[in-house]
């Protein structure tokens, strides 16, 4: 049978039909796989294809740097939502189109530049910091590029480089918009204004029963409590199990005999400075040269030294005071720079260094042991543990079988209460507060491998779900509550009175006047406020919210409400500072070049091919 369909399908009649069937296919799509798209073909823009090898290279550069971030490589999933995918076309895409363009201009990049950016590029470079053929070779490898390949993408950069910077490197901004944004930053206003409190009111009526059941009833979301979930909790580690270790005294002996050549204790020094001002810096060197005494020259200055303490060189993190100090004799002195000028440095003991005593290492020698000891049977107890564990054995009778300590806690969602474990990496809280709201009271719970080193149990022995409170139990609560929300609804409405005599041309010091307090005068600032005049940036928005004759009211940051008039605007003159110019000039031609590149993308077409897209994903993406 089968042969007969071949020699029917090698006749005339047999290719007629195959063509009609060909095109037939095609008009359901298949071409969309094999004339336009290839398998490999990820996406194609304009005429350039983008492959699975070139986009998965980048997927996975993507992948580590979000990684770095997380503190994990993202799963597949992970990925998606993060919208990498996608960002990883968009980018290819844009290069792509680029690449087309700088070809069509014919720009081009010679081999002597290639040799030049080479040699130049830090990743490739040795201990020397020139080139390093070695560590070429190594970085190509791990990131999965020829050499071939690699040059051909750092001349796709290199034109495009060179297409970017024909176009916009010269974009300046104009002197125009850099006076008005001048203007919009560093425009000045100065205000009277007075703040007004509780004191400023008359204090509102007591809340009665029913008012008080009424608030509790309208904002019992403010008052109802969170799950708690009460936990026994255990962490198996070689810290944890070292910690419950005795070392016999005569171990702890012979391990200091077999180890001290290796110990050393570094030499300490204690050590103080001075601050001197030019005229104490000429009497402190003519001390010094004349031999005069640290301890003479500072009560003849009318100073106090200040105690830096008894430290090893390693700890002290200025290098020039501690080069100074560790280069004296005892009681000698020394002048060195300082931040606000000379310092004086004296060094008034010496602890030598070198080799410990029994009772100075005793301490590091039972830790070392007792981690030891620990590490040698960490698998062995974990398998016991297991064991107990499946056994339905509770943990306070595995942390005193194998000397661990037992930690408890009413735990909610935000995992804030996990810091009754000791060190526990902040990456784990997250992990085991997940863990411990997913588990059901009364069932065996499973282990947890901490990022922090060990493992972790627990046992969930009570849930306190969430729940509405009675008036009895928040009383005090929402009493205070209600009682603030008046006193600042009265403060705004005084505040909004005050305005509107204002509108009605009363002077600010009458209306200050009449709520019993002075009008004060800021110190000119700008839109964004002044820490030194004490002018937030809440209240400076709404000073400039109007013209040189407005006035308002506004909560500050803090919670106060203040009643200002503008009396002064300060208009600044000229352009941006030079500094600020550029930076708004580079984010320009950041703006510039971003339109740029998305019209030269949409010019030039993206098309994707899904099917491929999916397969290179769910063979490459971690899972």
């Amino acid at each position: 049978m089968l042969d007969s369909l071949r020699g029917f399908a090698k006749s005339w009649p047999g290719k007629i039909m195959g063509g009609f069937l060909l095109v037939g296919i095609a008009g359901f799509g298949i071409n969309n796989v094999i004339t336009d798209l290839g398998t490999n073909t990820v996406a194609r823009v304009g005429d350039k294809e983008i492959n699975s090898r070139e986009f998965l290279r980048a997927y996975q550069s993507q992948l580590n740097q979000v990684a770095q971030q997380i503190g994990s490589v993202p799963t597949a999933e992970q990925a998606m939502s993060f919208g990498i995918p996608s960002t990883v076309l968009q980018s290819l895409a844009q290069d792509a189109a680029l690449d087309q363009m700088a070809d069509r201009f014919g720009l081009g990049v010679s081999e002597q530049k290639l040799s030049e950016m080479l040699r130049e590029d830090p990743n490739f470079q040795g201990t020397l910091g020139t080139f390093d053929a070695s560590s070429f070779s190594q970085v190509l490898q791990m990131s999965g590029l020829t050499e071939a390949e690699y040059f051909a993408d750092q001349s796709d950069a290199a034109k495009r480089q060179q297409l970017v910077l024909s176009l916009f490197g010269d974009t300046e901004l104009p002197a125009t918009a850099s006076s008005l944004v001048n203007r919009y930053a560093a425009d000045q206003r100065t205000i009277d204004y007075f703040v007004l409190t509780e004191n400023n009111i008359e204090a509102p009526a007591p809340p009665t029963e029913a008012e008080l059941a009424a608030y509790l009833e309208e904002h019992q979301a403010e008052f109802r409590t969170v799950e708690t979930r009460t936990v026994q909790m255990l962490r198996l580690s070689p810290a944890e199990l070292a910690a419950g270790k005795t070392i016999p005294e005569e171990a702890i002996a012979a391990e200091y005999e077999r180890t001290k050549a290796s110990l050393t204790k570094p030499e300490r020094r204690t050590i103080q400075q001075v601050v001197l001002n030019a005229d104490q810096v000429a009497a402190f060197e003519a001390g010094l040269a004349a031999g005069t005494p640290f301890e003479t020259l500072v009560a003849d200055a009318g100073l106090t030294p200040t105690e830096l303490g008894t430290l090893a060189q390693a700890d002290v993190t200025d290098a020039s005071l501690a080069t100074a100090a560790f280069g004296l004799p005892e009681g000698g002195f020394a002048l060195i720079d300082g931040v606000a000028g000379k310092r004086a440095i004296h060094v008034t003991a010496i602890e030598a260094g070198g080799a410990p005593t029994l009772d100075e290492a005793r301490e590091q020698v039972t830790q070392s042991l007792a981690r030891a000891e620990a590490r040698k049977e960490m698998a062995d107890v974990q398998d016991q543990v297991e064991e107990l564990r499946a056994a339905f054995r509770p943990l306070s009778e595995i942390a005193e079988r194998f000397g661990l300590p037992l930690y408890e806690a009413d735990v909610t969602a935000s995992g804030n209460e996990l810091n009754a474990i000791p060190d526990l990496d902040a990456a784990d809280v997250p992990r085991v507060s997940q863990a411990i709201f997913g588990a059901t009271e009364g069932q065996l719970t499973p282990s947890l491998q901490l990022a922090g080193n060990g493992n972790f149990y627990f046992d969930l022995t009570k849930v306190e779900p969430a729940r509405d409170q009675t008036l009895d139990e928040v009383r005090d609560a929402v009493a205070e509550a209600l009682a603030t929300e008046r006193t600042n609804n009265a403060i705004q409405a005084a505040a909004n009175e005050a305005v509107a005599r204002l509108d009605r041309g009363e002077q600010l010091a009458d209306i200050a006047a009449s709520y019993s307090v002075f009008p004060q005068l800021s110190q000119p600032f700008n839109r964004f406020g002044s820490e030194a005049g004490g002018i937030d940036g809440s209240v400076a928005s709404a000073a400039f919210a109007g013209d040189a004759d407005h006035h308002g009211q506004a909560v500050s940051e803090t919670g106060e409400f203040v009643v200002f008039q503008v009396v002064d605007v300060v208009p600044a003159e000229g352009a941006l500072e030079q500094q600020a110019n550029a930076n708004l000039e580079n984010e320009v031609r950041v703006g510039l070049y971003s339109q740029f590149v998305s019209a030269v993308r949409d010019e030039a077409g993206l098309r994707i091919n899904q099917q491929a897209l999916e397969q290179a994903l769910a063979l490459n993406s971690p899972q």
